[in-house]
């Protein structure tokens, strides 16, 4: 006699049966991939940080993998329109996003239309670049224990650029001076830019610098710098010492992160994941890397991921402590 089932447990077993072909499947969508061009959206102009590191690393990957990566700028709203762009598109690996630092930060200061973490999957990060501590060399600190302890001695009266309210170096130094226990006075710029230009004419006394940007006014002379934001020792600037040397777990990047729509084929994903990998070391790119005092570790869809959340955490956690806006 046969048992029949009851409609519960003959969806259960159906589905049972069906998951090996879906795990095929999903290994068949990653298997070919890329069998066509993707569209890479950088959501910041032309010449900027994020698009010159995606035309270094683009062109290399379009080699390994043998389809174009074509950058696509969609600039606007701190890039926000871009990144929305992409957490809305197809999760079929042919569009991905090659974002920076405020995809961290604009959660906690403007309305955006999507979740970083929730609708898209970090891939890759890229590179990291620390910021350098740049004074006037009228300025009388020689190292950073110089800068704090005068800090220290006239409370509020060190005059601090930043690239303005919310910026990567505004919360860095918001950072600095939790973790150092000084106050100081904070001249927010519209941009690093504006703000080198400054510290370099001896306008305003301090500044993060973005490290490449900053990198021939410290070799020239213009500017001098007594640390770095990020970790140990940089090429660029091997007798630099870290913040974290003496404010212990100090440590505060501007960088790139490589995203796609969140339900992305996984074995497209790792593909991806493990091409950029080769990417980063391949000598070309790693020569220009420190020539710009970048910094780029292997990391895995997971490293990536975990990098996310926690500079998401990190910001967000600084900008309601210190009621950060944006006016």
């Amino acid at each position: 006699m046969m048992t029949r089932l009851n409609p519960g447990r003959r969806a259960a077993l159906s589905a049972l049966l069906a998951t090996p072909f879906l795990a095929i499947n999903a290994q068949a969508q990653g298997s070919d991939w890329p069998n066509r061009p993707v569209r890479v959206v950088v959501p910041w102009p032309p010449g900027g940080g994020a698009d010159t590191t995606a035309r270094m690393i683009f062109p290399k990957l379009a080699q390994k993998l043998g389809q174009p990566f074509v950058i696509e700028n969609r600039p606007g709203a701190s890039g926000s329109i871009g990144a929305a762009e992409v957490a809305r598109a197809a999760p079929d690996g042919y569009t991905l996003l090659h974002d920076a630092t405020p995809l961290a930060i604009n959660p906690f200061l403007i309305r955006v239309s999507f979740d970083a973490l929730a609708d898209l999957k970090a891939v890759f990060v890229p590179m990291q670049v620390p910021m350098l501590l740049v004074m006037h060399p009228s300025q009388a600190p020689r190292s950073l224990a110089d800068v704090i302890a005068l800090a220290k001695a006239r409370p509020g009266s060190l005059d601090w650029a930043s690239s303005g309210n919310g910026s990567a170096q505004h919360l860095a130094l918001e950072l600095f001076t939790r973790a150092a226990g000084i106050t100081v006075n904070h001249v927010p710029y519209r941009g690093g830019g504006p703000a080198l230009t400054d510290v370099v004419a001896g306008q305003v006394g301090y500044f993060f610098s973005n490290s490449n940007v900053s990198l021939p006014f410290v070799q020239g002379g213009r500017v001098r710098a007594v640390a770095h934001t990020g970790r140990g020792r940089i090429a660029a600037f091997p007798d630099l010492p870290a913040i974290g040397d003496t404010l212990a777990g100090y440590e505060a990047y501007e960088w790139n992160c490589i995203l796609a729509p969140t339900r992305t084929p996984a074995a497209i994903i790792e593909k991806l994941n493990a091409a950029l990998n080769e990417v980063v070391q391949d000598p070309e790119v790693a020569a220009r890397y420190t020539q710009l005092a970048m910094v780029v570790q292997p990391n895995s869809t997971a490293q990536a991921e975990a990098f996310l959340r926690s500079e998401t955490e990190k910001f967000g956690r600084v900008i309601r402590e210190a009621n950060i806006k944006l006016e």
